[in-house]
């Protein structure tokens, strides 16, 4: 069975109402992202932090997957799918993927602010509140990856794009680092559809770019996929 890696971004997430990471201002829902998510905003103000991050959380359980999130899972009919994904939402899980990656953390888990191994899963909760505390006795946090902080699954991912016979990238940045270089892994000559209505530049040769929002664009890729492997 052939492998689709799928690197995706707030591109997809913000077609289901979740406010993308940054705005064109610099603010992220009205906050200097410096404030809200790097450790020094963290060790300034972690009440405002955490009541942030609530915010997010509440705000992404109302959302839904929409048809971009459900093309994706329509393709692991015909390929191995493992999707790569910078958004903290679980809506590719509620869609139906099993295989996702999350460079940048999960908002639906809350971990130690001193042992980053202690990581525990919300449930239903939407909040984490100051003075919960690990098993240690340490202040819980989101378990989102900041600015200044190490991106944990990122060699985990590369070895995925190592291995792909076709990536796909939806709705995301190709100049924000480190996930814009796990294209670097993809081996020469395998397909690579950029989905995007804005265009992003690549350097790489023999792009196919699908200048449309993601459940636009992805449908139409997944129909394209699908209608190989059958032919095949």
């Amino acid at each position: 069975m052939k492998k689709v890696v799928v690197l995706t971004g707030a591109g997809i997430s913000a077609e289901s109402g979740i406010a993308t990471f940054r705005a064109s201002d610099g603010l992220w829902e009205n906050h200097r992202v410096e404030d809200v998510a790097s450790p020094e905003g963290w060790a300034r103000n972690p009440a405002l932090v955490q009541e942030f991050y609530n915010q997010r959380r509440a705000a992404a359980r109302q959302a839904q997957p929409n048809a971009g999130h459900r093309a994706l899972v329509e393709l692991e009919q015909a390929y191995e799918v493992v999707i790569i994904t910078q958004n903290v939402d679980d809506l590719h899980e509620r869609a139906g993927s099993r295989h996702v990656i999350h460079l940048h953390g999960k908002l639906n888990e809350a971990r130690s602010s001193r042992y980053e191994e202690l990581v525990y899963p919300l449930g239903d909760k939407d909040r984490i509140e100051m003075g919960e505390v690990c098993e240690r006795g340490h202040q819980l946090r989101p378990n989102i990856v900041w600015f200044g902080e190490a991106v944990p699954l990122i060699e985990r991912a590369a070895e995925e794009c190592a291995t792909a016979d076709v990536m796909l990238v939806v709705g995301t940045s190709l100049q924000v680092y480190p996930a814009a270089g796990l294209l670097h892994y993809l081996p020469s000559g395998r397909p690579l559809y950029v989905i995007d209505p804005s265009q992003p530049s690549t350097a790489r040769r023999g792009v196919q770019f699908i200048p449309e929002p993601a459940t636009k664009g992805v449908p139409r890729v997944v129909r394209e996929l699908l209608q190989q492997e059958n032919q095949g």
